[in-house]
């Protein structure tokens, strides 16, 4: 299925807009997996079976020859090159990120599930629906722009569109299911203590078994009390690297992120850029512009610290993190690897 723009969606279904293009199938064989130097296969060979790195969506052209073997267009990678993605040596998860904008089924869900192998993991955005108190001023929103979201922390909203979709389609494929939160006033939120108390909730109403995690970027909501709450319900933090939000190891301590049932990080963006400033700058993704080391190490620190724990580690890396992502997440693998390495008593 071909990967809609977010503005030919509709909002709370997910269906095309009757003005949606249709991408049409290539003919000839189907998109394949870039060969790998040898140094990236055996980096993948010997990553442990609980790490899972990967991208944020899988559907760049500018990866031909880096993930892929051939160029490509976004549809025709939507509809044939998750399979290539997922035979990289060290890609293991992917975000599913067009769920923010709209549900889709477990159709989907199942198509995507099995063009991967059976260790894959599929990281899934949760409907925006379920994590805006109040609907941007923006075209997209329609008549509802501007107005208070009823289906804010709506726990049978999440379940029936979010959840269960995820479930059966993706199996025992599904990895964490984030339930992001963009930045918003925190009074429209009630206040910092009243919304901790109404995310409790939502998410002690959710059906018990998949894994969930929270993303806030307002640092004010990164609280002992947030971190309380997400323990109780056994979900897990996210660590979000992006703009200004503290360090992931900053971040880590005030959430108790190795206290959860997982390590769930999402590498977004870097401190002086957004999305489109780094976008221009990065495009077509193809190689690393802005190395940012210290987030790196940092990112690696939590993840050897995890995964020493017996914590599964879910690493998602952006384009617009460092340039590319596919190259990000060799680069972060092979920090972790070397200080899994170097730490006593933790093996490869």
């Amino acid at each position: 299925m071909a990967e809609q723009d977010p503005s030919q969606l509709d909002l709370f279904t997910g269906a095309p807009s009757p003005v949606a293009p249709k991408g049409r199938r290539s003919r000839g064989e189907p998109v394949g997996p870039a060969g790998q130097p040898e140094d990236v296969q055996a980096l993948g060979q010997g990553l442990p079976p609980g790490l899972f790195l990967g991208t944020s969506s899988w559907t760049f052209p500018g990866w031909a020859g880096l993930v892929y073997d051939r160029e490509a267009t976004p549809a025709r990678l939507s509809r044939e090159g998750l399979g290539a993605y997922a035979r990289h040596p060290v890609l293991r998860t992917v975000g599913v990120d067009r769920t923010f904008y709209a549900p889709i089924p477990a159709t989907t869900f199942a198509e995507y599930a099995a063009q991967v192998p059976d260790g894959f993991r599929f990281l899934v955005k949760a409907h925006e629906a379920c994590t805006l108190a109040r609907w941007p001023v923006h075209a997209r929103y329609g008549d509802v722009r501007g107005q208070p979201n009823e289906r804010f922390l709506d726990a049978a909203y999440a379940t029936e569109f979010v959840v269960a979709p995820c479930v059966e389609g993706l199996g025992e494929k599904a990895g964490p299911i984030v339930f992001q939160l963009p930045p918003q006033d925190v009074q429209e939120l009630g206040g910092a203590a009243p919304f901790i108390e109404r995310l409790h909730a939502f998410l002690a109403a959710l059906p018990r078994g998949p894994l969930y995690a929270v993303e806030v970027r307002n640092e004010a909501l990164m609280t002992e009390a947030l971190a309380q709450a997400l323990a109780d319900v056994g979900a897990a933090p996210v660590l979000a690297v992006w703009k200004n939000l503290p360090p992931v190891e900053k971040q880590a301590v005030r959430l108790r992120a190795l206290q959860g049932p997982a390590l769930v990080a999402r590498w977004m963006l870097p401190p002086n850029l957004d999305y489109e400033e780094a976008r221009k700058r990065y495009f077509p993704f193809d190689r690393l512009v802005d190395e940012d080391p210290r987030t790196r190490e940092g990112l690696a620190r939590v993840a050897t610290a995890a995964l020493h724990l017996g914590r599964p580690v879910f690493i998602t890396l952006n384009n617009k993190a460092e340039g590319s992502a596919p190259l990000t997440a060799v680069q972060l693998a092979r920090s972790v690897m070397s200080r899994r390495r170097n730490t006593p008593g933790v093996g490869s």
